[in-house]
């Protein structure tokens, strides 16, 4: 016999090799209905699993969300690879993940590639798949009999990928009828357990085989997969809302910023676009000046041995653009490297450039903390296929800044910024979630130090009152970088999705492979430690967010363009001008139309391009001395007033949060 520890603490004693689908169906016909796997000791195994030994047993439900999605995305991706080689004999598999929210499976086919024409027939196939209720069995295998059982089915991916398994290893298949997968599982009890209403196929891409472009063309499938139909409405409704709010649509439609191969993963910037940035970056400058920041500016290019005594060429080099000492080559075959080659590298990050700010001169206990502050442009060597508008760029620009301070200064330095970071996040309109990500596998550092750096971090957020459930606190095993734990704050847009954007990490491992040092009260020298912060994270990525989250319509104090007065007749044209000239004293950016276009066009082409507000003048506004207000996404109709109050109106509007609170 062995003993069951259930949530509620209490305890059953069962057979060894009894399966948590007969304790579920022992506690109630309920529960037996509704789990969908199990937990033992924390791990989700499958119901039919037999439990070998004293365990603590959770049963999951739908209500466990997280993990019941995961189930169940698994095991539609095994459907649709049974539904595809159902209806397409010759195909092979190859490997189908759950993903965020859905799967996908790659394939390859035996004539030709998969398209989107082919994804309503596997669909209905995937039903039939369901409908039959199969079983999901686990089987435990051989290497040996998995490699021969694939050649035999002419599964070479397959066949090959078992192959490079370690001899010796526990392998296991999901048979369901005669179709079978090799999987580490776990998995539902039968395919009838998935809702045949729940889920649907999106797109057909190409993917190269295990993700190297010498290899195989396949044909990747996605869908997106829940745990019931209406789950699954609401998630093409936010795709759906998502599509409407696509930042590069928008920033085309607002004329914004462009992108093109010339300079592929970096940003023209157009004139209103920028008038964005600029807004931001003198928000971020108040900021920083009111929180004792220094503003810095260091180089784009540095030597090769900073890189190398920083860490970051042996482990970042890669994703760093280096720059070379070249000599031509007189067969006109390219540049050669010659024997002696300096190497350079423009800059991934900041940090390294800051501790050099700081090595200059003698600091004393005295002068910290120091906060250096920059508006730093890096670059990255991002995949080709990993760039995405503005949210994934190779060259971009940080608010990165580095306070470098004493070991008894730590927490309150960290409150601090939790608190700056709380009131700048709050003045854009977003709510957040804080997460700690812990000490990784392979770092550098004791665990001593690593300990010290968890608790200093944990000690801040709980001392500034953000370590609540408010504040989705969560702490994450194994995330942080490989110098340092950190603290992620993630935002959530308008219609939920989430962003990580700010950072702080608590470093001592830089300052101590770059030497920097402060003389302490007692005349010796110290390290001092170093913390990193980000609250937009990257310019480029937050004005993206903004955009989307706010569906183009800006802020009035962020927007491109706050108002235009456009005429009705052009009799008015002067008069237009007039308000206009009124406008752009009191500090308005505004813009006048005065084409011949019906008013109506008007209003919809500016409503179109995000202006906050629309004047309207004609004769009697003229004669008045008054305009007709439309604001922007307002059901109200327009309301007359005179220029003096709407100068008023306009220019709190206009006036940033930060400028308006004081």
């Amino acid at each position: 016999m062995i003993r069951v520890t259930l949530p509620d603490g209490s305890q059953r004693e069962v057979a060894r090799g009894t399966t948590a689908a007969a304790i579920a169906a022992a506690i109630g016909p309920g529960l037996a209905k509704a789990a969908l796997a199990a937990k033992i000791d924390g791990e989700v195994r499958d119901l039919e699993r037999p439990i070998e030994a004293d365990a603590q047993l959770a049963l999951v439900t739908a209500r466990d969300e997280a993990d019941a999605l995961e189930l169940v995305r698994h095991d539609y991706a095994h459907v649709l690879a049974e539904a595809v080689q159902n209806l397409f004999p010759g195909t092979q598999i190859t490997f189908g993940p759950a993903t965020d929210d859905g799967f996908y499976y790659d394939f390859a086919p035996k004539d030709r590639p998969f398209t989107e024409e082919d994804l309503p027939a596997i669909e209905e196939e995937m039903r039939r798949v369901i409908a039959r209720d199969e079983k999901l069995v686990r089987e435990v295998w051989s290497r040996d009999e998995l490699i021969a059982y694939f050649r035999k089915q002419g599964e070479t991916f397959k066949a090959e990928w078992a192959g490079e398994l370690p001899e010796g290893e526990e392998l296991t298949v999901y048979r369901a009828g005669q179709w079978l997968d090799m999987c580490r599982g776990p998995h539902l009890a039968s395919t009838g357990k998935l809702d045949p209403q729940a889920f649907k196929l999106t797109r057909v891409s190409g993917a190269y085989w295990r993700g190297d472009q010498k290899n195989a063309m396949l044909s990747r499938i996605y869908g997106t997969g829940w745990l019931n139909k209406k789950q699954l409405q609401e998630h093409l409704t936010r795709l759906e809302e998502a599509a409407k709010r696509d930042h590069r649509k928008l920033g085309q439609e607002m004329d914004l910023f462009h992108l093109q191969a010339e300079a592929h993963g970096s940003v023209f910037w157009h004139p209103k676009g920028y008038v964005i940035w600029r807004a931001l970056e003198a928000y971020m400058r108040r900021a920083i000046d009111g929180a004792g920041y220094r503003e810095v500016k260091t180089p784009q290019v540095m030597d090769a041995r900073q890189w190398e005594q920083s860490g970051h060429w042996g482990k970042y080099r890669e994703n760093m653009f280096v720059i070379p000492d070249e000599v031509p080559n007189t067969e006109d075959e390219g540049p050669i490297v010659s024997n002696d080659a300096e190497w350079m590298a423009l800059k991934p990050m900041n940090c390294p450039a800051h501790v050099l700010i700081f090595r200059q001169g003698i600091k004393s206990y005295r002068d910290l903390p120091l906060r250096f502050y920059e508006n730093g442009c890096c670059h990255r060597n991002e995949p080709h296929g990993a760039l995405h508008g503005l949210m994934r760029v190779r060259q971009f620009t940080q608010d990165d800044a580095h306070i470098f301070c004493r070991e008894d200064q730590i927490v309150d330095e960290a409150r601090a910024f939790c608190d700056l970071a709380d009131r700048i996040y709050r003045d854009f309109g977003f709510k957040y979630a804080i997460k700690l990500a812990l000490r990784p596998d392979k770092r550098f550092g004791s665990d001593e130090m690593w300990g010290k750096a968890e608790a200093e971090l944990r000690d801040a957020v709980v001392k500034a009152g953000l370590a609540t459930a408010d504040y989705g606190w969560e702490e994450l095993p194994g995330e942080g970088a490989f110098y340092a734990p950190k603290l992620e704050w993630h935002l959530t847009d308008a219609i939920g999705r989430t962003w990580q954007v700010g950072t702080l990490q608590s470093d001592r491992v830089l300052p101590e492979r770059l030497d920097a040092s402060y003389v302490g009260d007692d005349g010796e020298r110290h390290r001092p430690v170093m913390l990193h912060r980000a609250i937009f994270g990257s310019y480029e990525r937050f004005i993206g967010i903004l955009i989307e989250h706010f569906a183009g319509k800006l802020p009035t104090w962020l927007a491109p363009v706050q108002a235009v007065v456009a005429t009705i007749v052009s009799d008015a044209d002067n008069y237009a001008g007039e308000v206009a000239a009124r406008l752009r004293a009191a500090g308005i950016r505004v813009e006048t139309d005065l084409r011949n276009e019906k008013i109506n066009y008007k209003v919809r082409e500016h409503s179109l391009a995000k202006v906050p507000f629309l004047l309207v003048v004609g004769k009697r506004e003229a004669e008045e001395g008054t305009v007709a207000l439309r604001r922007l996404g307002s059901d109200e109709h327009q309301k007359v007033m005179t220029v003096d109050d709407l100068i008023a109106l306009l220019t709190d509007e206009a006036t940033p949060p930060d400028l308006r609170a004081a």
